[in-house]
């Protein structure tokens, strides 16, 4: 298993960001909004893609972890990086999913 890069990560794209000038409206990081607002993907897209990520990457080190107990791995570094990239993948989804909840107590509080 080779250590893969980064090429699935999105950035944001900012120039879709309105100014936050407070005088001007509302700032909306959805981007244009009309018939080409449809263009991009959605972000419940973005969501499905990230836990179907997070899920490869962790059947993979299951995977490794058994060929480590087996005696069947080659090189055990391959487990070792696949069991850290677990981890860490582990950890930023948990930390997403607590913004997120976070957020959403954050808008349940607003007085309306």
């Amino acid at each position: 298993m080779s250590v893969a890069g980064i090429e699935g990560f999105v950035p944001l794209d900012l120039t879709q960001v309105r100014s936050t000038d407070p005088t001007t409206s509302v700032v909306d990081a959805r981007g244009p909004q009309g018939p080409d607002a449809a263009d991009g993907p959605s972000f419940s897209s973005f969501l499905v893609d990230g836990l179907d990520r997070l899920d490869g990457v962790q059947r993979t080190a299951d995977n490794l972890a058994v060929q480590a107990a087996t005696g069947d791995l080659q090189n055990i570094h391959d487990y070792t990086i696949a069991a850290s990239e677990a981890a860490v993948t582990t950890q930023v989804t948990v930390a997403v999913r607590n913004k997120a909840v976070e957020a959403f107590t954050e808008i349940m509080r607003m007085q309306v």
